[in-house]
C-alpha cells in the first residue's frame, strides 16, 4: 500500500516537473520569437536587447483633439475617423515594443508632457485622407539639430514599414504639415523623431481596418531598426581607441 502511494506521488510531480519545464521553454521560446503566428500570421515579438528599458514615445494622432480626417457614405453618415485606426495601431505598436523590452509612452496629440520630451525616439502615428489612393509615407523634422540621427530613423521606417504592409512609398503628397509638424518643435531636440501616415483611409482601408497588426510591426520594426543601430554606433564609440 506504502508503495503504491509512494509510486503515485512520484508520478505526480513527475507531471509537475514536465509541466513546469515545458512552461519555462514555451517562456523562453516567446521571448526568443519562436512560437505559432497569430490569426495575421505574424510571429510574437521577441526580446531586443538594444530596445530593453529604452523611452519610447507613441503620438496617437488627433487622440484627445479631433477625429481626423473622417470617411463618410453618401448620405453623409460617418464609416471610419482617422483617430480611430491611429489608436489601434499605436496600442498594437506599443505593445510589440513593450514585448521586445521597451518602456513605452502613447501621447496624445497635443499631450502636455511633450514639452521637451525627452526619449530614445518619438514616432507620431497618423494616416491619410479618405481619397482612392495607396501608399504610405514619412518625415522627420525640416530643422532637425540631429540631422543625421534623423535620417536614420527615417531610413529604418522606409525599409521596414513598407515590408511589413507591402504598401508603397507615396513622397509626393508629405506636406509641411510633416517636415514641419509641431511635435517636433515641442520635443527636446536631441529626441529623434518622426512621423508616419500608416496610408489612406480610401485606397488602404483594407489594411488599416483588417490588418492594423502589420502596420504595427511596420513601425514596430522601423522604432527597433532605429535602436539596434544606434546601440551598434554607442559600443563601436566606446570600444575605439
Amino acid at each position: 500500500m506504502r508503495h503504491d502511494a509512494l509510486n503515485q506521488a512520484s508520478r505526480i510531480l513527475l507531471t509537475i516537473l514536465l509541466v513546469a519545464v515545458g512552461g519555462i521553454a514555451l517562456l523562453m521560446a516567446r521571448t526568443a520569437g519562436f512560437g505559432l503566428p497569430d490569426a495575421s500570421g505574424l510571429l510574437p515579438q521577441a526580446v531586443v536587447g538594444a530596445a530593453w528599458n529604452d523611452q519610447v514615445a507613441l503620438i496617437s494622432g488627433h487622440a484627445g483633439n479631433d477625429s481626423g480626417a473622417v470617411c463618410e457614405d453618401a448620405a453623409g453618415n460617418v464609416l471610419l475617423t482617422e483617430a480611430s485606426i491611429n489608436a489601434t495601431v499605436a496600442e498594437q505598436t506599443a505593445r510589440r515594443l513593450r514585448r521586445a523590452g521597451a518602456d513605452v509612452t502613447i501621447l496624445d496629440e497635443y499631450d502636455d508632457r511633450l514639452r521637451g520630451l525627452e526619449a530614445s525616439v518619438l514616432v507620431s502615428i497618423h494616416a491619410d485622407s479618405c481619397i482612392d489612393a495607396s501608399g504610405y509615407k514619412a518625415a522627420v523634422h525640416t530643422y532637425s539639430q540631429i540631422p543625421e540621427t534623423s535620417a536614420r530613423l527615417l531610413a529604418c521606417i522606409d525599409q521596414a514599414y513598407p515590408a511589413a504592409t507591402g504598401l508603397p512609398h507615396h513622397p509626393d503628397t508629405v506636406t509641411h504639415n510633416m517636415t514641419e509638424y509641431h511635435a517636433f518643435k515641442r520635443i527636446d531636440p536631441q529626441t529623434p523623431a518622426a512621423i508616419v501616415e500608416l496610408g489612406f483611409l480610401g485606397g488602404d482601408q483594407a489594411l488599416l481596418v483588417d490588418h492594423p497588426e502589420r502596420a504595427a510591426k511596420g513601425i514596430t520594426d522601423g522604432i527597433l531598426c532605429f535602436l539596434e543601430g544606434e546601440s551598434a554606433a554607442r559600443q563601436a564609440a566606446e570600444a575605439a581607441p
